[in-house]
């Protein structure tokens, strides 16, 4: 037994030296064939230049403000600034969301940079889901105010690459104009001395910022509307709605309106994740779009908890909404008409006449979900079941609004809110 061991010992040296010897007459032949070359680089300099000329020029990424996006940034060897969002996680579940993008560039004066963004491979269900694409723009403004188109190339991972001019030493960057919780606070003080207006705290969030219920009208309207904005932190379409509603109906032409309806609005569900710069859910990773077909948790959703206890005050006060709007963003832009395991006829025939309405006074032209389209647990489906509220979900087209045949801005989603006071009185007229 010895000597078999010593023999596969010596074999097995006896093999590592042949495979060594083999390996150095390979190289020796492919050195002598000329076949081992170095790696081809027309100018290794240029790399290093362009590198180094962006890292002069290039001072700062700034993400330290309200509102602005989490993400990591590089500058590769070709000078190009790569920036890496930081993807959304929901809790207990696949699910990641990057649709938020908001920062800052310092620059020097004059330069030009080109810029790649990148992580828009999100998961929902298990499926992957992507943000952009080729119609998707990006905006930029010198002063955060003041908000312009951008042209983007949407390239090869699901990227988009733009390339930006610094007037100054300072360009913000964004997916849409941007709509802060500072802002809400602007418009709650402009409008607070307003005899028609009362802001009810409800709530508050995770992290302790107070939830308000804003109704404009006389609580007392023969008709009550519900809409709630911003459950999902990166889509402020819904914010510019209703300011654009509420500044609308306090005008003097508007008595008519009041006389017939008011409208209580929750304006910014997800405050805390808007603050934080996040994409879908609130900071403990919970969608406040789903779960509406049973009891919010009052620990991880504190934001539709509060939600769910003043609806159901209302209901017990014998002041349940007629109607209910939940106002969103996506690229395509429907009304979502839920059809849950319950009695819709009366329900489908009030969606149809509101769907009907948005075309006739507003731009609104991509129309409504059809056939037994159904979306489990959203607040227009959970609102419908629990609490037979008409309710529905309406998805504003952050890439393009047909109706207008132009990109879409704040101004245009606050006309889109003074447009809907029409609709409301026709809706209600019936």
């Amino acid at each position: 037994m010895r000597n078999i061991a010593n023999y596969l010992l010596i074999m097995q040296i006896l093999s590592k030296k042949i495979l060594q010897i083999g390996a150095l007459s390979l190289i020796l032949y492919n050195s002598l064939c000329g076949q081992i070359t170095k790696p081809k680089i027309s100018n290794p300099d240029s790399i290093n230049n362009n590198h180094d000329s962006t890292i002069k020029k290039l001072k700062f990424i700034n993400t330290a403000f309200e509102n602005a996006s989490q993400l990591d940034w590089e500058v590769d060897s070709d000078g190009v600034v790569n920036l890496s969002l930081i993807y959304d996680h929901e809790w207990s579940s696949p699910n990641r969301a990057a649709n938020h993008w908001f920062f800052q560039i310092q620059a020097d004066p004059g330069s030009d940079l080109t810029l790649i963004l990148k992580n828009f491979d999100n998961m929902w269900n298990g499926q992957k889901a992507y943000p952009v694409s080729v119609k998707t723009k990006s905006l930029i403004s010198e002063d955060g105010i003041n908000w312009n188109a951008t042209p983007t190339e949407f390239i090869a991972g699901n990227r988009l690459k733009f390339q930006v001019h610094m007037k100054s030493d300072k360009l913000y960057v964004a997916s849409v104009e941007p709509y802060t919780l500072s802002d809400l606070e602007k418009l709650k003080k402009e409008i607070s001395q307003n005899p028609l207006i009362e802001i009810t705290t409800i709530g508050k969030t995770v992290e302790g910022r107070p939830l308000e219920i804003i109704r404009v009208g006389h609580p007392n309207a023969p008709h009550r509307v519900f809409i709630r904005a911003r459950a999902h932190a990166w889509e402020p379409g819904g914010n510019w709605v209703v300011q654009g509603l509420i500044r609308s109906l306090l005008q003097k032409d508007a008595m008519s309106y009041l006389n017939k309806y008011c409208v209580y609005i929750m304006p910014m569900a997800n405050k805390d994740a808007v603050v934080r710069g996040r994409s879908r859910f609130n900071i403990l990773g919970k969608d406040l779009n789903r779960n509406w077909d049973q009891a919010a948790d009052s620990n991880y959703a504190p934001e539709n908890f509060a939600l769910e206890h003043w609806l159901e005050n209302m209901i017990r006060k014998g002041k349940k909404p007629d109607l209910a709007i939940d106002l969103h963003n996506d690229n395509y832009g429907n009304l979502h008409i839920s059809r849950p395991n319950v009695n819709l006829t009366k329900y489908l025939e009030n969606m149809k006449r509101l769907e009907t309405l948005l075309y006739k006074y507003t731009w609104f032209t991509e129309g409504a979900t059809g056939g037994d389209f159904r979306n489990p647990g959203t607040f227009g489906e959970g609102l419908l079941e629990r609490y037979g509220i008409d309710a529905c979900i309406y998805e504003l087209n952050y890439e393009w609004i047909v109706g207008l045949n132009k990109l879409p801005m704040g101004k245009d989603w606050e006309l889109l809110g003074k447009e809907l006071r029409d609709v409301f009185f026709d809706y209600f007229s019936h």
